[in-house]
């Protein structure tokens, strides 16, 4: 079984035994975490998706240490002003050991319908929009040939009269 959920504004996809890094977390190691904005949870081809997410299922984890992340470089640079600034940035992180995962029940965004009773709305709707559409092509038809084009008048040239003083 695995799940998808959300913590510090990332998604991490999740198994049971799994150790993950996420952003860091205020507790001690060997502290169990809960996260509770669980996105998915899946087995196989049973997936329950949560609409944006499923209620009462959880993912729990226990914190195995916490730390800093390897240095990287940050350079701030503006060509032609005379302007570098340069520094380094260590993020913090926190190592999860995923523990336990229960699949609570998923919103559904539209209630499943048989697909006999969709077939027959969708082909009286098809029978009447070809109705509809024969008679307008046989009006379009008969337009064409009773219209002509109007021929095109060309602008009278306005001269300006002159004054006389």
């Amino acid at each position: 079984m695995y799940a998808v959920f959300r913590s510090g504004g990332k998604q991490y996809r999740a198994a049971k035994g799994d150790v993950l890094r996420v952003e860091k977390l205020d507790a001690e190691e060997g502290a169990t975490v809960k996260f509770d904005e669980v996105l998915l949870v899946g087995e196989g081809n049973d997936i329950k998706v949560g609409h944006p997410i499923l209620s009462g299922s959880t993912v729990s984890g226990k914190v195995v240490r916490q730390g800093k992340s390897k240095k990287v470089p940050v350079v701030k640079f503006k060509r032609r002003q005379n302007y570098l600034r340069q520094g380094s940035h260590r993020q913090f992180f926190t190592e999860v050991e995923i523990t336990d995962i229960s699949g609570g029940s998923a919103k559904k965004a539209a209630p499943k319908k048989d697909a006999a009773a969709d077939d027959k709305p969708a082909a009286k709707k098809a029978t009447k929009k070809k109705a509809a559409k024969k008679p307008a092509a046989k009006k379009a038809a008969a337009k064409k040939t009773t219209k002509k084009p109007a021929a095109k008048k060309k602008a009278a040239k306005k001269t300006a009269a002159k004054k006389d003083d």
